[in-house]
């Protein structure tokens, strides 16, 4: 992507921003914050364009990342909408409870660290369809891989876009569908132009301003107490209107425990199935670097978690404060749990317009915006790798697949799933952006998660099993969430959902592990054999790295 273009852009969006706000409403610190990062990432897209040559390139970034760059860039790809917008509102509606997602979040990643990522470096290329390919049948892992991951990458997007179009809906007072229409054009150019490299760096920028303002944020809330925990908690409990109880975990859980107990299952095995965070370990050099990324990334998520937390229940005991914030009645009354402009998913922003106004708002809310569009465009390239690279590359064209023709179809897979996510976006504009989230890492769990575990850890695993297994528990998921209050009610308008609770977790990740171990033991073909003698190599590889090489096809 040349600099004209890149300019051309920044004048539409701009111009689109001009044209629909108006005179009296938008927030200039937040317009002028947004338009330095949109300047600044399109001077990254045209540097990382001129270097995206190959797929390797495209994909990886050449695997020339480091570990603490990555380590970065896997928080900025991980603290998404979902875990500042989503868990923030979560808190202010449930309080502890609302922790409970940053806990599922963050306890997913001692999986990643002692049983995914240096295996995953050791083995793959690209993605981890390479892995489940390592000594399964190629066409069917893949159709898997492409099919779960397509599925995972459409729930997130949701997230990111509800999240995005609400926030400049808030800030500039435009229409929500202009909003949408704006992140994933953005997205579309970042990852069409810049591939991983435009993508990580995206990222990494976007990690080091959300820490930043998550820390500020939460210096002003407590300054506002004298530094004191106990008093923010004490006046979060007098105002709420549940009192005690938001210190009290376990509320959401008593209401239906079957329900908590499936959501924490999928949080804490839907990380190591997300695959916009798994291809993020191919662009490191090898299986060092990768166990440093996933020690630095655990311990800036971990760190942004507990800020989230007092976040929280400062925007409870502040937010109240300022009426403006709400829609009042006719007597000035309103509702702290229903009314707040924008819905409980713009906690935080409103929160910063509070402690540190105008400007700190701006601030927030550009790196809000970075936030989303950096998630936005990992996920579309993880999407365009499971189209070009999974199924043209590997079940369609096979040999004749060129590094041109990928490249190109690679380009042509994000423009479809920048399209899709504005589709999706406007269909789902009413969900909570992490309640959407966490339905994605229970397809991951269900997935992703059991067939590459048992791939690469256990010799008996077969291409029957795993296919079987892995589509039995994508397909019970999905089924079940679109059979949900989630979907069948309150997207299709249906009385009453089919299933009893929206999270499928306890039923589809069981069900997937038995059913990869019981139709593997049951297979006594030729093929099976072939495939448990290969086990031999695959371990050697995934322990040692002989034979690892970014740019090495299997």
């Amino acid at each position: 992507m040349n600099k004209s273009l890149a300019s051309l852009f920044l004048l539409a969006a701009s111009s689109s921003v001009a044209y629909a706000a108006p005179a009296s409403g938008p927030n200039m610190s937040a317009i002028i914050m947004f338009l330095i990062f949109i300047a600044g990432t399109m001077g990254i897209t045209w540097w990382a364009a001129r270097r995206t040559q190959t797929t390797a390139d495209f994909y990886t970034a050449g695997g020339g990342i480091s570990g603490f760059q990555n380590g970065l860039a896997i928080a900025g790809d991980y603290l998404s909408a979902a875990s500042f917008l989503g868990i923030a509102g979560m808190v202010y509606v449930s309080g502890f409870d609302g922790m409970i997602y940053a806990i599922g979040f963050m306890f997913g990643w001692p999986v990643v660290m002692f049983l995914i990522a240096e295996r995953l470096r050791n083995l793959g290329r690209y993605n981890f369809a390479d892995v489940t390919a390592f000594r399964l049948k190629q066409t069917p892992m893949r159709v898997l891989a492409a099919s779960a991951s397509l599925l995972i990458i459409a729930l997130y997007l949701i997230a990111q876009m509800v999240g995005a179009g609400k926030l400049i809906v808030l800030l500039f007072n435009i229409n929500y569908t202009t909003a949408v229409l704006i992140v994933g054009s953005l997205m579309m150019v970042y990852v069409t132009f810049g591939g991983m490299t435009a993508t990580t760096w995206v990222q990494i920028i976007k990690a080091v301003l959300m820490l930043f303002g998550a820390t500020l944020m939460t210096f002003l809330v407590l300054k506002a107490f004298s530094f004191s925990p106990d008093q923010l908690l004490k006046e979060a409990v007098d105002i709420h209107p549940t009192g005690r109880d938001i210190l009290a975990p376990g509320s959401s859980v008593s209401s239906n425990p079957l329900n908590a107990l499936s959501l924490g299952i999928a949080l804490a095995f839907g990380t190591a199935g997300l695959p916009h965070i798994l291809m993020r370990f191919f662009t490191v050099a090898n299986a060092k670097e990768a166990r440093k990324s996933v020690i630095w990334a655990s311990s800036f998520i971990g760190y942004f978690y507990i800020l989230t937390f007092i976040i929280g229940f400062g925007a409870i005991a502040l937010l109240v404060r300022h009426p403006e914030f709400y829609i009042t009645d006719a007597q000035g009354n309103f509702d702290m749990l229903k009314s707040l402009i924008g819905g409980t998913n713009m906690v935080a922003v409103h929160l910063a317009n509070a402690v540190g106004g105008h400007l700190l708002l701006g601030f927030l809310a550009a790196v809000t915006f970075a936030t989303i569009v950096a998630v936005v465009a990992g996920l579309a390239l993880a999407g365009a790798a499971a189209i070009s690279h999974d199924l043209y590359a590997n079940v369609f064209a096979k040999e004749t697949a060129t590094e041109e023709k990928q490249m190109r179809i690679s380009r042509l897979s994000t423009i479809s799933l920048g399209v899709l996510s504005i589709i999706l976006g406007i269909i789902f504009e009413n969900q909570n952006v992490a309640f959407m989230v966490g339905l994605a890492f229970a397809i991951a769990a269900s997935s992703n998660f059991p067939v590459l575990v048992l791939s690469i850890s256990w010799r008996g695993c077969t291409t029957r099993g795993a296919t079987i297994g892995g589509f039995l528990g994508l397909i019970t998921a999905t089924v079940w969430v679109v059979l949900s209050k989630t979907v069948w009610v309150d997207v299709f308008g249906y009385a009453e959902p089919i299933t009893p609770f929206p999270n499928p977790g306890i039923l589809s990740i069981p069900l997937a592990f038995f059913a990869i171990w019981l139709f593997s033991v049951l297979d006594k073909s030729a093929d099976a054999a072939k495939e448990k003698a290969a086990f031999d190599a695959l371990t050697v590889r995934s322990q040692t790295g002989l034979g690892a090489s970014q740019a090495s096809a299997h």
